[in-house]
């Protein structure tokens, strides 16, 4: 069925999504014609039931997270887990496109890149295309800079030429904020939306979305391929909300590819169980070993840094870093000590998760303009800045678990032309955190030496 071009645009602007009204940015009159004809169809908001309540967009039936709102008859319910997202409530439903669906362009050659595959990320790319053939699922279990983007190319190059819809998920906003340039330069043909909070993307039926997965609360049966980029990071692996999200994101026959450096006890289960293929790349694409962590012994770090007193071999670590003419990150946990830690190193740049100049600092130093930066957990993965060390201060804090150390750590070492970065973890007392990650980087290594050999 041919729709006349305004309805058109609407189908692409709403078609596999739930939203709002406020989202839907038209009309009342507007809506009302496109109810009447079926175009749009209604979802509760909240779905009251004799045992619990639903929000219908996020899933949440925590009942803690439900709020009330005094009406003239009696309370109207809305959820306040995704209220960032815009209110949904008992008189604030959702709206799904149900008019006739509408289709991409199947682009031939879609990828522009020049580069070449080393012989371990051509194996993961095959198993990538296979899988998106077959509507079949794959886990990439990948080493930090491994080169995972480069894998995924292959495979979304194979899906976009068949016409299929694409969506790269990630826990993280500065994640996909590094991946959506690299995207626009290699797939200059396609339609890329970059979806994060904040952003002036949109996505009006984009042949490849790039999104943090909260973002995906949003849409339901609109991607043939799904990418799950960092399965393992936070918030994604403890919010029940956001795996359920992926699952109504896809349509029925669906490809999905899950990358992780880390997997969590529970995918190395199904792994271990066969219930998931996987492909194992235990080296960087520059053959070079990962960096190994190197354990320096703080006697009262904790006590010295409350007195704001910067240890010795801390200092020292800084000093070889400026005599050597390295930069380097500092990795703290709490947002306390990173501005604690700025000051004492006469305002050295500072960013986390509430920075307001957060994205001008990580250019800044992505962009090789300042020499170090400090941060906290929100720099520990899916960001590249080449030739740089990594310190932990606090190493054994509680922050820090395995998964996060491994992850810092893989920022250092990532270039060809300098692979060997140093990566320090100054502690107090030692942490199985911090064995593990030892553990898994030496393991890793000696898997990289067997499979050169």
């Amino acid at each position: 069925m041919q729709l006349p071009p305004l309805l058109q645009q609407y189908a692409f602007k709403y078609s596999g999504k739930l939203l709002t009204y406020h989202e839907l940015k038209i009309s009342r009159r507007i809506l009302d014609y496109l109810l009447q004809h079926q175009y749009l169809t209604i979802t509760p908001g909240i779905t009251e039931k004799l045992l619990f309540t639903t929000c219908n967009r996020c899933m949440n039936r925590q009942s803690h997270l439900f709020g009330k709102i005094p009406s003239k008859k009696n309370f109207i319910i809305y959820c306040k887990n995704c209220i960032q997202m815009g209110r949904v409530s008992t008189n604030e439903p959702l709206y799904k496109w149900s008019g006739p669906s509408v289709t991409n362009d199947q682009i031939k050659n879609p990828l522009h890149w020049k580069g070449e595959l080393t012989s371990l990320q051509q194996k993961a790319s095959e198993s990538i295309t296979n899988t998106i053939k077959l509507n079949n699922q794959v886990v990439i279990y990948a080493v930090c800079g491994a080169g995972k983007t480069e894998m995924l190319y292959q495979g979304i190059a194979e899906a976009i030429s068949h016409g299929k819809r694409v969506c790269l998920a990630t826990p993280r906003a500065d994640v996909v904020k590094e991946l959506a340039p690299r995207f626009r330069r290699d797939f200059p043909l396609l339609q890329i939306a970059a979806l994060y909070g904040g952003t002036q993307d949109q996505d009006h039926n984009a042949h490849l979305v790039l999104a943090t997965t909260h973002q995906l609360l949003r849409y339901q049966q609109s991607f043939d391929v799904m990418i799950v980029d960092e399965v393992d990071a936070f918030p994604f692996h403890r919010d029940k909300t956001l795996p359920k999200a992926v699952n109504r994101a896809v349509k029925t026959k669906h490809a999905r590819i899950y990358l992780t450096a880390t997997p969590r006890l529970d995918m190395k289960v199904k792994i271990a169980l066969k219930k998931l293929p996987v492909v194992s790349i235990p080296m960087r694409y520059h053959g070079y070993p990962l960096p190994e962590p190197i354990f320096q012994s703080v006697f009262q770090l904790e006590k010295k840094l409350t007195a704001n007193k910067l240890p010795e071999k801390f200092k020292q670590w800084i000093r070889d870093r400026h005599q050597l003419q390295r930069r380097y990150l500092i990795f703290v946990p709490t947002i306390q000590l990173a501005e604690n830690l700025s000051k004492l190193l006469k305002g050295m740049p500072h960013v986390h998760a509430a920075s307001p100049d957060r994205d001008y600092f990580i250019e800044r130093f992505r962009g090789n303009r300042i020499r170090a930066l400090i941060t906290t957990t929100i720099l520990e993965r899916g960001v590249t800045f080449p030739s740089i060390d990594v310190a932990v201060l606090q190493a054994d804090h509680h922050v820090f678990d395995e998964a996060a150390l491994i992850q810092i750590a893989g920022r250092a070492g990532r270039s060809a032309d300098d692979p060997h970065g140093n990566v320090s973890f100054f502690y107090e007392q030692k942490t199985e955190a911090m064995v593990g990650a030892l553990s898994y980087t030496e393991n890793k290594n000696k898997e990289a030496k067997v499979w050169l050999e």
